[in-house]
């Protein structure tokens, strides 16, 4: 997407780590969001980039940044079409994954075969993954590049669709619609980096495309994101019946993903509402009220993200407070009240609240309640 290198960094590019640096960092960060009712939670970064062709490090480097990250699959997607190292990198298009498979598995991560198509705009950009010959991708029309991916078992995605337009909107072209009509358009980056495209995110609604969020990085990762000071890569969240790459690859025509990016998560509501309640618990077995008085509630949060939680509207069983945090990894305190000096009996209350930070529309978040066991008692 971007990046030119400077030929100066090429050198250190090709032996990866400092050895400092090295010692200090082989250490993985775990992102513990929980699987779904039948299905494993693969965190996955699908577009990313060696010296192959704009990168700046080897595609071994890759596979260890992505297992400190806490990833379960990656794909090295490098550019067919733009290579600046060629005079010095060859240009052999397996070459790269034959180099990241073996360090991938040895660290327990599926690695995808993959490569980038690179056009001007429009087309624009188009990941082609789960392919078998990058090789034969490298034709004049995008359109026989594309249908030759397709033919192959690809899944194709179109990446970064707001870059180089006017102010960043995202464009519908005609070329894209050619494609998503004979069939070979099946998923759109609705995150790229650090970018958010609220208009991907529609388009992937209305047209039934699965949502992804990548990377897409150049550099080295730990310059750019800091997992131990909070900065996290973007990743697909993908629900598979199997940690396999032929089940990572039906989920993802399937459509059974999620989108990770600066603790927010992007998706349709049918998995974002079980990701939510599947990662918070309430502490209290009954939570006991007697009359208009409060109590504190205890909400444990497992998931590696913030939720950020609005009250509304109020409950005519409960007193609550507006808004409330639920820190990752962490036990919350919400305090609620009882409105009734007469309220009596046990029963499970539904706490409709809005998730801010889970994006199940663009922008909009996700509508959902905590269920609290409440024994009322009147005041006396």
């Amino acid at each position: 997407m971007r990046h030119l290198i400077p030929a100066t960094l090429l050198a250190s590019a090709l032996c990866g780590f400092p050895q400092s640096a090295s010692t200090a960092q082989r250490v993985r960060s775990e992102l513990p969001f929980p699987d779904l009712p039948g299905l494993i939670t693969l965190r996955c970064d699908l577009h990313m980039h060696t010296v192959f062709s704009d990168g700046k490090v080897w595609p071994t480097v890759r596979a260890e940044e992505a297992w400190r990250d806490g990833l379960d699959a990656i794909a090295v997607t490098d550019h067919i079409e733009y290579q600046p190292f060629k005079a010095d990198v060859t240009t052999n298009d397996a070459r790269p994954y034959d180099l990241v498979r073996p360090q991938a598995e040895a660290l327990g991560l599926l690695a995808i075969r993959g490569a980038e198509i690179t056009r001007g705009e429009p087309p624009g950009h188009w990941n082609a993954i789960f392919i078998k010959d990058i090789a034969a991708l490298r034709q004049n029309d995008h359109r026989d590049v594309v249908r030759t991916a397709f033919e192959q078992g690809g899944f194709i995605f179109w990446n970064h669709p707001g870059w180089k337009q006017p102010d960043e909107q995202s464009v519908w072209y005609a070329e894209q619609q050619e494609v998503l009509e004979r069939g070979w358009l099946h998923g759109i980056e609705v995150v790229n980096g650090t970018t958010y495209d609220p208009i991907a995110h529609q388009w992937c609604l209305d047209k039934k495309l699965t949502m992804m969020g990548d990377s897409d990085i150049h550099d080295p990762i730990d310059m750019v994101y800091s997992p131990e000071h909070g900065s996290v890569r973007p990743m697909t969240l993908v629900f598979a019946t199997a940690r396999t790459p032929d089940a990572l690859r039906q989920a993802l025509f399937d459509r059974r993903t999620a989108v990770f990016s600066e603790n927010r998560l992007i998706g349709e509501a049918k998995y974002l509402e079980p990701l939510f309640q599947q990662s918070i618990a309430i502490l209290n077995p009954v939570i006991r009220i007697k009359g208009r008085n409060s109590v504190l509630v205890q909400v444990r949060n497992t998931a590696p993200i913030d939720y950020e939680l609005v009250f509304t509207p109020k409950s005519t069983d409960l007193g609550l407070p507006g808004r409330a945090t639920l820190p990752a990894g962490k036990v919350s305190l919400i305090q609620v009240r009882g409105l009734s000096d007469s309220a009596s009996g046990r029963r499970v209350v539904a706490v409709p609240c809005q998730v801010t930070n889970l994006f199940a529309a663009p922008n909009a978040g996700l509508s959902t309640a905590l269920r609290l066991e409440v024994e009322f008692q009147p005041a006396s």
